[in-house]
């Protein structure tokens, strides 16, 4: 920690890592802590049984012990790697928005598509449409009389 840090942003860090599952898995579940410490000092000991001074080559193909120690390392770290994947994970957001606005798009494709459907919307919305014929309620102008033909 720098002498500049402040303590706000020092209790943003601890309050980030406490939200984090995998921390919270590390202080709270004994079984993953116990785990990782027994894989931990299986892989000392198989470090310490390669590096006896005697032909690494020969250490690894013969020794049993160290087979034994890297066997239990492998175990430990399986089990503690399944026991962090096991970390509950944070809530999923909902993307409410997003499902309406495909709702609504593919609504608007349906009425642009069907011919059917866009006259049931808007029957619906407006009322039925009433089909009517045509009559004029004014009577045509009378034809004008020919002219009489002028001798002149």
């Amino acid at each position: 920690m720098g002498a500049r840090e402040t303590a706000g942003s020092v209790a943003g860090k601890v309050s980030a890592a406490r939200s984090n599952p995998y921390v919270r898995k590390v202080i709270e579940d004994e079984e993953f802590r116990a785990n990782v410490l027994a894989a931990l000092a299986a892989a000392r000991s198989a470090y310490g049984r390669v590096n006896n001074g005697k032909a690494p080559t020969k250490v690894l193909m013969e020794d049993k012990k160290l087979h034994r120690d890297l066997k239990q390392a492998a175990e430990s770290l399986r089990t503690a790697a399944e026991s962090l994947r096991a970390a509950p994970n944070p809530p999923k957001k909902r993307h409410r928005g997003r499902m309406l606005l495909i709702i609504i798009l593919s609504f608007g494709i349906a009425l642009t598509v069907s011919e059917g459907l866009r006259t049931k919307v808007l029957d619906a919305l407006f009322g039925k449409e009433e089909e009517f014929d045509y009559t004029s309620t004014t009577a045509p102008d009378p034809a004008p009389a020919p002219e009489p033909a002028s001798t002149t």
